[in-house]
């Protein structure tokens, strides 16, 4: 089993306005978007984690038919570790080898992309597994639960970031054509380019 994790909890300071809402055409939002492309990839169990204005949040997915699994981060603003750790407790159990972890400013991730990383995984049961294209890395980002614990001790102030670091490798790194596994969206200028890009 592996569960995937959306980040969609913080302020969206540099785009001005929530980054889980934007629209993408007349069907999607950033954040339904990924929920639809994790389910369309086979991910059974699809966590989103919310903080800031969390109620507008999961109503934009209600009122799209999507129901993921919620979590509430009341400690959003103490980082972005804060909200992996939610989704990580959230989606630990029994039975659960990796997680996928995914940032809302990443939307236009394809699900063969998705597939790719998992297959990968089961594959040869990298820790860290990861889309590549030459020197750029992207999402979703595959860690596997050997690595779990690593990511509860990790400080607050560098986040997740030293502990996939740390464990990459050539056998975790999956060479795709995915121009959405690399388009990080964060301000109005990269929102308006990607509209265009992926029309």
């Amino acid at each position: 089993m592996i569960p995937a994790v959306i980040l969609a909890a913080g302020k969206s300071t540099r785009m001005g306005r929530l980054k889980a809402m934007l629209s993408i055409g007349e069907k999607d939002t950033f954040l339904s978007r990924i929920v639809r492309t994790f389910q369309a990839a086979g991910v059974e169990d699809v966590v989103v984690v919310v903080g800031h204005e969390a109620g507008k949040v999961e109503e934009t997915l209600e009122s799209r038919g999507l129901h993921p699994r919620i979590v509430v981060n009341a400690a959003y603003e103490t980082g972005q570790l804060s909200s992996v750790l939610a989704g990580l407790n959230a989606v630990d159990r029994p039975g659960v080898t990796a997680m996928l972890l995914s940032l809302v400013d990443v939307p236009f991730v394809s699900a063969a992309t998705v597939r790719a990383v998992l297959q990968r995984h089961r594959e040869n049961h990298a820790p860290i597994v990861r889309p590549v294209r030459g020197d750029l890395h992207g999402h979703p980002v595959l860690i596997a639960r050997a690595l779990f614990d690593a990511l509860r001790s990790a400080e607050a102030a560098s986040g997740a970031k030293p502990v996939v670091r740390a464990h990459v490798s050539a056998a975790g790194d999956v060479p795709v054509d995915d121009e959405g596994a690399f388009c990080d969206i964060d301000t109005p200028e990269d929102y308006a380019a990607a509209l265009k890009r992926f029309a």
